[in-house]
């Protein structure tokens, strides 16, 4: 399905709901029906036509992991030996654990990755036994994240 045509399946109400969920995902549906001015079913139909347009995939739990001793996350530039290997390095990548997120970039990698790791020994274990060892990667440069500053998704309503 072409994305540009999702968004026209969606209308302000779509967006007030989501707008309402990301900023606190514990919401009930009939809580969230007041707020909006509509029922708790039409807002629990609504969430499963987005559900079933992609817009939302699921529910996601945050946790602080550096409370629970993954102190170190770190930032992954990846050159490829050819970016036609893109596919099948994603594919070995999504299967290491600690990588939590890839992005296919533009510019002088080819991957911009994300890991995080206990501490720096086991950043260097992974670095060294797993993602280097993934076929087609050539290189890697590796930036450690002192602080996240700001994790959010994009503002859905004025």
């Amino acid at each position: 399905m072409d994305r540009n045509l999702e968004i026209d399946k969606i209308d302000s109400t779509d967006l007030k709901i989501l707008a309402l969920l990301l900023e606190d995902a514990h919401l009930a549906y009939t809580e969230i029906g007041k707020r909006v001015n509509v029922s708790g079913g039409t807002v629990h139909v609504r969430m499963k036509k987005l559900e079933q347009l992609g817009i939302v995939k699921g529910a996601q739990l945050l946790v602080d992991q550096t409370r629970l001793g993954w102190d170190i996350s770190a930032f992954l530039g990846i050159y490829l030996d050819k970016s036609s290997l893109y596919e099948e390095v994603a594919i070995e990548l999504e299967r290491i654990p600690e990588v939590v997120n890839i992005h296919y970039t533009t510019g002088i990698y080819s991957i911009f990755a994300k890991i995080v790791c206990r501490d720096t020994e086991h950043l260097r274990q992974v670095l060294h036994d797993k993602i280097q060892k993934v076929g087609g990667i050539q290189r890697t440069e590796t930036f450690i994240s002192l602080e996240e500053r700001i994790a959010r998704s994009v503002p859905l309503t004025e």
